[in-house]
């Protein structure tokens, strides 16, 4: 079987691209990129990807792990960009449900807050209206009592009520990998660790990159007729390597959120509540914890390692106690966080959390096709809006022609499972033949939701298990995840498997620390690691999971 998307194969893949003539080359292997590589391999567009550091590694897999409409955005006039991400939460739950699960949110309503009943309310049926809500989803104005039983945890003072609405949450980098996956699947050549470093121009044309493999140094060289600047917080720094650089520019802005374990936060319900300070936030439960988020602060740090500061943990156990008194959280209660950089496009004299989230364009002289700003939810209606340009483009060149977008409904990988609707059933089918190739329930479940309809291969690995996996002191269930992540998942490092991969680091750091040597062990048997890289990737690990906080604000 040959594997299109395996970091045993990075290096052919990489080879490869040194000698395809391609129509598109995307730079940045982030929700965006990895959906315009999609859409435009699947219109017949040949099309390579390269990411300098790990499929979704920045922003990617740093949001509030939520597929939403915006509804704040509301408060801001946009009812286009409500309208248009509000209705993509749906096609993006429907084509990927293992990675996407309706969740409703609540509300509370208070005499001075933000929000008032009457208000409330209308936004809310606006909200439905805009996003084209299915009717069992439709929102719900609780009393105070109904709001207390859905969260008793909250602050009872001045509580009125609350709007019981919709959202989708789900883990942003797996969604990323598996729109990924799919490109790999339809052709496309994708590569991690590989960093754009120098652009190569025919008649003032951008006609290729130079690129660097972040794992050995070697160079190769990639041509492709259109290059597309898909990096995020980076976009800027290719368009100054392009001499683009001029007219709207990016404003960073900084998103913390933190975790808690659920014995010590045991949220019931996804609560979206207003701070004391005017601001939104989220507390969200997950997988046993509860996690808190964001934060929103100007940006001008290392954008490879934004952390969270001092302040900003403060910030976030001050709202949580604020929202939920009776919990008296402190510092010391936070398991884990994580920071995330949001690619906006500036805006003169506008605090950050009132800059527009919608994306834009950039077109340079040269070719150079940049896409800035938005929001993970829209990322499949942006790909398709780059995607368009990219046809218009070719086609005027003599190249073509391509087939219409056909992404709306286009199941991602481990998503075909016949709609949404199939998928508990799908979920109970797997998890019972998990159990007779001899896992837990707890396991075979976790699995099967991860992988969604690629946990067959999965289970293929827990079948090898006995063979190989028991030398390594992992269980089943790790090993056979780790090969599967290794020969389909393009997980080169260990940081790949315990944070984008799993979830991990974030969300179940006791599991990381127990099976972590047996993990280190096997990659480095399977991907050759010398002790030098056995030593680096291992302190690399243990600094995601030290939780390591800037002393000062950034």
């Amino acid at each position: 079987m040959q594997h299109v998307f395996s970091a045993l194969s990075r290096k052919d893949h990489l080879k490869r691209m040194t000698v395809e003539d391609y129509d598109v080359l995307v730079i940045g292997g982030g929700i965006t990129g990895a959906g315009i590589a999609l859409d435009a391999q699947t219109r017949g567009m040949k099309t390579a990807l390269i990411e300098m550091q790990d499929y979704a590694a920045g922003t990617s897999s740093r949001s509030t792990k939520l597929v939403h409409g915006g509804l704040r955005y509301l408060k801001q006039f946009e009812v286009r960009m409500v309208a248009k991400v509000g209705k993509e939460r749906a096609v993006v739950y429907e084509n990927g449900p293992h990675v996407t699960v309706p969740e409703w949110m609540l509300l509370p309503l208070y005499k001075d807050g933000t929000f008032g009943v009457a208000t409330t309310s209308f936004g809310l049926r606006v909200y439905d209206r805009l996003a084209g809500v299915k009717r069992d989803e439709r929102r719900k104005m609780l009393s105070l009592e109904e709001t207390l039983e859905k969260e008793p945890l909250l602050k009872r003072h001045g509580l009125k009520g609350g709007g019981y609405y919709v959202e989708y949450r789900t883990d942003d980098a797996r969604l990323t990998i598996e729109v990924l996956k799919k490109a790999a699947e339809t052709g496309v050549n994708a590569v991690n660790y590989a960093k754009a470093e120098e652009f190569i121009y025919e008649a003032g044309k951008l006609v290729g990159v130079k690129v660097r493999d972040a794992m050995d140094g070697e160079l190769y060289t990639i041509k492709a007729r259109k290059i597309v600047n898909a990096t995020g917080p980076w976009v800027d720094n290719l368009r100054k390597l392009d001499q683009s650089l001029q007219g709207k520019k990016l404003r960073l802005t900084k998103g913390v959120h933190l975790v808690f374990d659920g014995n010590r936060f045991p949220l019931r319900q996804s609560v979206y509540f207003d701070t004391s300070d005017g601001r939104m936030v989220f507390a969200i439960p997950r997988d046993g914890k509860t996690y808190v988020g964001t934060t929103d602060t100007d940006y001008t740090g290392d954008i490879a390692n934004p952390r969270m500061t001092i302040q900003d943990e403060k910030y976030l156990v001050d709202v949580s106690n604020y929202m939920f008194p009776e919990l008296k959280l402190t510092v010391s209660d936070v398991e884990s966080s994580w920071a995330g950089l949001r690619p906006l496009i500036y805006e003169e004299n506008k605090a950050p959390s009132e800059v527009s989230r919608k994306d834009e364009i950039i077109c340079s002289a040269s070719g150079m096709i940049t896409i800035a700003g938005g929001k993970l939810t829209g990322y499949r209606k942006m790909a398709e809006t780059v995607t368009d340009l990219l046809d218009r483009e070719l086609r005027s060149a003599g190249h073509g022609p391509f087939a219409p977008c056909s992404t709306l409904t286009l199941p991602i990988s481990g998503g075909d499972v016949g709609g949404a609707a199939k998928f508990p059933e799908f979920v109970r089918l797997m998890i019972e033949r998990g159990e007779r190739l001899g896992l837990t329930r707890k396991a075979a479940e976790t699995l099967t939701c991860r992988y969604g309809t690629n946990v067959t291969s999965v289970y293929d690995h827990v079948i090898e298990y006995i063979r190989g996996g028991e030398q390594y002191g992992l269980p089943a269930d790790v090993y056979a995840a780790l090969i599967y992540g290794i020969e389909e998942e393009m997980v080169v490092k260990p940081i790949d498997f315990f944070i984008r991969r799993t979830g991990a680091v974030l969300f179940n750091t006791n599991w990381v620390e127990q099976w972590k040597q047996g993990v280190i062990s096997v990659m480095a048997d399977n991907l050759g690691y010398s002790d030098k890289q056995v030593e680096e990737y291992t302190r690399e690990l243990n600094v995601e999971l030290s939780g390591a906080v800037e002393p000062v604000g950034v």
